[in-house]
């Protein structure tokens, strides 16, 4: 220790109350009654998991805060449990230990006095002795007294490294009360197995405990981090050459070292050299390898379970009986749904896709063919079964999820029993979904995939309807024609427009009494964040509700194309959180409130909620610090570990609304996303909407995007059969 620091203020007392918690960063403000002179002190810093009842020893500083006045900035702490009989009731009834609230604490602690904490460590048998508490209660309470201090060795060890206190206990649920020793003896695993983790955090740790740079496992996870970096922007495999280069900055090692680690993986059989220069990750080449051999085997498996259909007869018979009139491209692609054992049919909105399906099904329901449909989200399939008028579902779903095993009950040990699959919206389907669906689709099955083309690729990686196409060993129909019925649709008209290089920008509205309610597409210009947030939350708190007489909240969805900044995901959502979602609906210990809108951003199959799935919260319990919420029609308790996978959604990324579609859409675009701006994503961003869209921006910023027909070229392996 310095003479600085041994100089440092240090106070020593007990934690009487917390005034505030930001949940994600331990940062507190907390009331502490000194031991010596019973004076409260107002303390605030990063104070992981403390409760009050504790004794603390605090250094730091005092400041004077130009609101709040005098205060002690904390930049180190030390915490014991307390001793008193008062301090152990209070921490026992702070509702930290599930299965204890106020009327236990008093019991327990009236029962085993000063020796209560010791009880509940090494003879919470004991408990039992207790009037009221069981072999259930007991054990329950044990549980949790295990994992609180548990999960604060964990935050404790952390809290220098920004780790969030939802990410402690994600680690605690992984790996128990071995968490810790784990972490400390090799922290680069964590980094992989836990979602959350990320390399660099793993090296601060290992950098604190010695561990060399040079280390075999430090340049595994390197090597292993900058892969899954290149699987975040949608890429399989990358090319080795440019592995080597990232690696290299990243580990600061030489380019031979590395090398030398990347063979290593490669005899290993963790990674896998798919050409001269590419390199895969073995788990992305079995998943790629696994979609082109089911595909291959369906092609060529020239029998089939579908009934037989005189297909010309069919279309016509389906024309008279819901009084249509096919376009030749329309008849084209049922003609190929019916005949080719796989095909692809995509296209705009407004080109007749809707029309193709609900006739398709008809036809095959007609002829008591066993006809699956689905999608890849729980949005997508409703669309999907509103269109045709017969159920879909999700395909997660679809497969049944075994959580204790963490596989699907449908593979190819057990496909699925089907003659016709049709799966929509299959531009967002990954290579994991595709990999796991196609395996457990039998060769005699016919397959169709819908999707839009000139829509953003899928948030997870590989390009797979993209990569079909391209292959040109499939038949697809390419719809492109508006109908007569749908050109009323301003929607329609600007999505086709940039889809076919028209830069021009419909017309801007300055000002909302300019507008009209009744068009379904308005450009209303904002050319600062400052303006255009204005705007945006005049349209959601205001307008919105006059107009159309819609609930703000879940008929309304902000999609912006960043996440940070004044117009940014995370600033929107804390504002429209205050707007509409009173405080007093909240809880200390998260930031999430009752009736927030929510969305998950990574899938969770032992819970059924998956990437870009939109829910509410319902529910918030003190006590044991869960929540529920709804998606859709899903009820699903979430605990801790599990909010760290959701975020607020009244705004959401353009990308996480992939598959989606909203009665009204506010899009906001702006020069400072230039990096952003490219035409799939407007495109995709506009046809999000169902009955309205109001694009809140810089026109200028519209043509930047229109002009940009650059799409991010993804680098896949999957070849496809000859």
């Amino acid at each position: 220790m310095t003479e600085a620091e041994e100089l440092k203020p240090t106070i020593v007392g007990v934690l009487e109350r917390i005034i505030f918690r930001n949940d994600a960063n331990f940062y507190s403000i907390i009331e502490v009654k000194e031991s010596k002179s019973g004076t409260k002190v107002t303390a605030c810093g990063i104070l992981p998991g403390v409760q009050p009842g504790e004794t603390l020893e605090i250094t730091g500083n005092w400041t004077v805060h130009e609101k709040h006045g005098k205060q002690f900035n904390v930049e180190q702490f030390e915490s014991k449990l307390p001793s008193d009989i008062k301090g152990i009731r209070r921490y026992l009834g702070s509702g930290l230990i599930e299965g204890i609230g106020k009327i236990y604490a008093k019991k327990i602690v009236d029962y085993f006095g000063a020796d209560t904490f010791n009880i509940l460590s090494t003879e919470s048998a004991r408990l039992l002795e207790i009037d009221g508490i069981g072999k259930q209660r007991a054990s329950k309470i044990k549980e949790a007294w295990d994992s609180q201090f548990a999960i604060r060795d964990i935050m404790i060890f952390l809290q220098t490294y920004d780790v969030t206190n939802a990410l402690c206990i994600k680690l605690y649920e992984k790996y128990g009360v071995g968490a810790r020793t784990i972490l400390e003896t090799d922290p680069y695993r964590v980094a992989q197995e836990v979602q959350g983790v990320g390399f660099k955090t793993a090296d601060k740790i290992a950098k604190n405990l010695g561990i060399p740079s040079t280390h075999s496992s430090r340049i595994d996870a390197g090597i292993m981090h900058i892969l899954s970096l290149a699987e975040d922007d949608g890429h399989t495999c990358i090319y080795r050459q440019q592995l080597l280069k990232s690696a290299q900055i990243l580990l600061e090692l030489s380019p031979d070292r590395v090398d030398e680690r990347v063979e290593k993986l490669i005899t290993f059989g963790r990674l896998c050299m798919i050409s001269n220069e590419i390199v895969q990750k073995s788990s992305l080449k079995n998943m790629e390898d696994t979609i082109a051999k089911c595909l291959q085997n369906i092609l060529f498996d020239k029998s089939s379970t579908l009934p037989d259909i005189w297909v010309e007869k069919a279309i016509d018979w389906v024309q008279k009986r819901e009084s249509l009139v096919f376009a030749p491209g329309q008849i084209a692609a049922i003609e190929a749904a019916l005949t080719h054992k796989v095909s692809i049919l995509t296209g705009g909105p407004g080109t007749g896709k809707t029309t193709i399906l609900r006739s398709l099904v008809t036809i095959l329901s007609a002829k008591k063919a066993n006809t699956v449909l689905c999608a890849p989200t729980g949005r997508a399939a409703q669309k999907i079964s509103e269109t045709t008028g017969k159920p879909a579902q999700t395909i997660h779903r679809l497969l049944q999820y075994k959580p204790g095993e963490r596989t699907f009950l449908h593979d190819e040990s057990m496909p699925l029993k089907l003659d016709f699959i049709v799966v929509d919206e299959a531009s967002m389907v990954d290579v994991f979904l595709a990999a796991s669906l196609f395996r457990a689709l039998p060769t005699t099955t016919h397959v169709l995939l819908v999707g839009d083309i000139d829509q953003l690729p899928s948030v997870g990686p590989g390009n797979v309807l993209g990569d079909i196409i391209k292959s040109g060993k499939f038949y697809v129909t390419r719809l492109d024609r508006i109908f007569r019925q749908e050109a009323c649709s301003e929607i329609v008209s600007v999505a086709h427009n940039i889809i076919h290089t028209v830069e021009d920008c419909p017309e801007v509205i300055h000002s909302f009494g300019d507008i009209n309610p009744s068009r379904d597409f308005h450009f209303i210009e904002a050319e600062t964040p400052e303006i255009c947030l204005e705007k945006i939350t005049l349209l959601c708190q205001k307008y919105l509700p006059m107009w159309y007489n819609i609930d703000p909240i879940n008929d309304v969805q902000v999609l912006v194309p960043v996440h940070q900044g004044i117009i940014g995901t995370e600033n929107l959502n804390t504002t429209f959180q205050n707007i509409f979602i009173p405080k007093e609906y909240g809880v200390p210990w998260t930031q999430f409130r009752i009736a927030d809108k929510i969305i998950q951003i990574r899938n969770n199959y032992e819970k059924n909620i998956f990437n870009g799935d939109l829910g509410n919260i319902t529910y918030l319990n003190d006590d044991d610090h869960t929540a529920t919420a709804k998606f859709g029609d899903e009820v699903v308790c979430l605990s801790r570990g599990n909010l760290s996978d959701i975020h607020l959604a009244y705004a959401i990324s353009i990308h996480k609304s992939q598959g989606s579609e909203f009665p009204i859409v506010i899009i906001a675009l702006l020069r400072q996303h230039y990096v952003m701006l490219q035409r799939n994503l407007l495109y995709t961003a506009i046809t999000r909407g169902k009955n309205k869209v109001f694009v809140v921006g810089d026109p200028r910023a519209y043509s930047i995007a229109t002009q940009n027909k650059e799409r991010t070229k993804r680098l896949t392996g999957l070849y496809l059969p000859a």
